[in-house]
């Protein structure tokens, strides 16, 4: 085997992490104490979420509503030539990952989460083919999901994620098109082999379908897209630079890492970047290919701006517009003809619908919440990876596990705990502060941007000072945890009751 250097500091790097912040796995069987946590869904959040809970001693249970085949949740339906468009070092969603590429495939990341799944023994904790349809507190506020045969529960995770079922929208004359239509999740067994390739969609589904495309040999492809979308270089350098956006949206600071994306990146190909003054940057989750802009220079790919007027037998008639026209405006209508058409239509997003209805009152309600995954009044239920709605440098990342270990402190210590005025009171904050965005608030956010928001939680209260190093690195649950059992001692000498770490 060649020996790579980069690779195997890549690894020493791996297993150093993995040494210092993997939580121990629990015995076989072991009896974990409360709180105990119900976890929705059995995906990449939802495993790694459960791992870090039952690392710490925390009892867990997942409920998922499919079979084991769904282990890995939207990893575990797409193609197996789909992969990571961010760098792995980028999506370590749990310390003792081992990633042996910078760019692993599906079939590797659907490995590293039931590794990490059977590692800490959460066979014995997950029921499968079990939907949840609601989530309510009984009279002493424990939560019941469904009904109380199963369990009862201090805390609700839900990990549901925003990737549900395809999305398969049906176009004008598409029957009677002449050749295969499929969506961008249904690719495996199919070959683009000296194939005319339309792929319609321009947002992450796409890079989906180009990686098929490049993979099988397609003669051409064209992508129809309706709007203009910033695609950035697959480079950790550069994708770690544009997280660092502490104001997580867009400043007159943004125009710098936009012109030099169009300089250096897009180069000859600057009509395909959004116009000046709109679809800035940092407003919508950018694209991550670059592959694309390979085919589109050597001639194998084309990427056309407008809006589908329907299909035909041999392909789409498309109203192709100028650049800054906006969509439905006017163009040139032509037909662009191929043999195979991929639906780059996204997924539906999962409904979260099962919460209580309190949760979404207005103008409180998701992705409006406390550091986006709270809802205020209830500190117990953690939204994780489930309400964003675009962002840089976030899925699947560091977070899961730090958001975890929030609603743990939540659940232990009654002193750590955010009370429902002052969660509302961030909230505002958040919003005051991003009031020149032009998205929501909490419509689109960057790495550096949510790291702030949990130095902040942890600096705001005093009596979570003690937690930090648990907080953010899953190290030294005991120590906190013996203090706060210290407080109960003089809270119950007061006649307060004591809570959940026994």
């Amino acid at each position: 085997m060649e020996f790579h250097p980069i690779i195997y500091l890549y690894s020493i790097l791996q297993w150093i992490l993995d040494k210092l912040l993997s939580p121990t796995p629990p015995p076989p069987h072991a009896r974990l104490h409360r709180p105990r946590i119900a976890i929705i869904g059995a995906g990449l959040t939802g495993v790694s979420s459960a791992s870090h809970c039952v690392g710490h001693g925390f009892d867990v249970t997942i409920f998922e509503a499919g079979d084991e085949k769904s282990l890995g949740g939207i990893w575990s339906k797409v193609n197996n030539t789909s992969g990571l468009q961010i760098h792995s070092i980028m999506y370590r969603f749990h310390p003792s990952v081992k990633w042996t590429s910078g760019y692993p495939d599906r079939q590797q990341i659907v490995s590293q989460i039931t590794q990490l799944w059977k590692r800490y023994g959460l066979q014995e904790r997950t029921k499968f083919n079990t939907k949840v349809t609601s989530v309510r507190q009984d009279k002493q506020g424990r939560w019941i999901i469904n009904d109380p045969s199963n369990g009862r529960f201090d805390g609700v995770m839900a990990a549901v994620g925003s990737c549900g079922d395809p999305k398969m929208p049906h176009i004008q004359g598409q029957e009677d098109f002449k050749g295969e239509i499929y969506h961008s999740s249904k690719l495996d067994g199919k070959t683009a082999q000296g194939k005319k390739v339309l792929i319609i969609g321009g947002g992450a589904s796409a890079v989906e379908a180009l990686e098929f495309v490049v993979h099988t040999g397609a003669k051409s492809t064209s992508v129809l897209a309706r709007s203009d979308k910033w695609i950035i270089p697959r480079n950790a350098f550069v994708d770690t630079l544009l997280a660092f956006n502490i104001f997580g949206q867009e400043t007159v600071f943004s125009r710098i890492p936009e012109s030099l994306l169009r300089v250096f990146f897009y180069r000859d190909l600057d009509d395909l970047a959004p116009p000046a003054g709109t679809g800035g940057l940092f407003t919508e989750t950018p694209m991550v290919n670059s592959d694309i802009f390979h085919q589109i220079r050597e001639g194998k790919a084309e990427w056309l701006r407008g809006d589908i007027q329907g299909f035909t037998e041999n392909g789409i008639r498309f109203n192709h517009r100028a650049k800054g026209v906006p969509k439905g405006g006017p163009g040139r209508e032509e037909l662009v003809e191929g043999d195979m058409v991929i639906m780059a239509t996204g997924y539906q997003r999962p409904s979260l619908a099962f919460l209580p209805d309190e949760v979404f009152q207005e103008p409180y309600q998701p992705p409006n919440w406390y550091l986006q995954v709270f809802p205020p009044g209830h500190m117990s239920i953690c939204a994780n990876n489930c309400t964003y709605v675009n962002a840089i440098g976030t899925v699947g990342n560091y977070h899961i596990g730090i958001y975890t270990r929030l609603l743990l402190m939540f659940l232990v210590d009654p002193l750590a705990r955010p009370q429902e005025y002052w969660m509302k009171r961030w909230i505002g904050m958040t919003k005051t502060v991003k009031s020149f965005a032009p998205t929501g608030a909490f419509d689109f956010v960057t790495y550096s941007e949510m790291t702030y928001w949990f130095v902040f939680c942890v600096v705001i209260n005093p009596f979570r000072w003690k937690w930090a190093i648990f907080v953010f690195f899953g190290i030294g649950s005991a120590l906190p945890l013996n203090v706060v059992k210290g407080e109960d001692r003089l809270r119950n000498g007061l006649g307060m009751k004591k809570r959940y770490h026994e």
